[in-house]
């Protein structure tokens, strides 16, 4: 869903560098570099509002943290979260997520969060949804070989597109939740300002846990 530009939004992008990447490419192996301690890095592509990923740094300090998000405003109300937390392992990206190994070196990334991403429902645009076979080659590039991909949406036609998907790549699956919010995992699951919204409506959360073979 697509927010409606806020004319804040840029000039508060542009005035904290120190937050916000514009040209991330140049730090492709380089990531270390933005952080305060050198740790494994965990990205989340689509980070929205960023209320998941300022989240996950909040209650994680042992990993560094990117959220990579196109939508100015939308990086902008995720920079003022920033902005009064100060995580100093949090980074965020405005700028597209299509191509991530342009993005970080082979195994620079240690994991991989998908949240709520654009089912893109008509059958011709398969190849935009971020779990067909292309987006899964770059993850596994970007990737190192223990990492895991984290995948959650309300959207049942793209949870099971994703779960054939990853089968057909050769992905193996740690955990499938159908109804994330109905067991022992929604304890400690962090939500999204989509995953509050859908399932306060009762709708079914999906998740899986997924990583690549050597």
């Amino acid at each position: 869903m697509r927010l409606k530009n806020k004319p804040w939004a840029l000039p508060l992008i542009e005035a904290n560098p120190q937050y916000v990447v514009t040209e991330p490419a140049k730090l492709r192996g380089k990531w270390d570099e933005r952080f305060t301690t050198k740790q494994p890095l965990l990205i989340e592509v689509g980070m929205g509002k960023g209320r998941f990923i300022t989240e996950m740094a909040r209650r994680d300090p042992k990993h560094n943290y990117v959220g990579i998000e196109v939508q100015t405003t939308a990086t902008g109300i995720a920079l003022k979260k920033q902005l009064e937390l100060k995580l100093p392992n949090l980074q965020l990206v405005s700028g597209d997520g299509n191509d991530l190994t342009e993005m970080f070196a082979p195994a620079e990334v240690a994991g991989i969060f998908l949240n709520f991403s654009d089912p893109w429902p008509k059958k011709r645009h398969a190849k935009r949804r971020l779990t067909y076979r292309t987006f899964l080659k770059q993850y596994q590039q970007v990737m190192q070989n223990d990492g895991t991909l984290e995948f959650k949406t309300d959207n049942r036609g793209l949870f099971e597109y994703s779960l054939a998907s990853m089968n057909n790549y050769g992905m193996v699956f740690d955990q499938v939740w159908l109804d994330l919010h109905d067991s022992p995992e929604a304890v400690d699951n962090v939500m999204t300002e989509y995953e509050e919204k859908f399932s306060q409506k009762g709708q079914p959360i999906f998740k899986l846990v997924a990583h690549f073979t050597a």
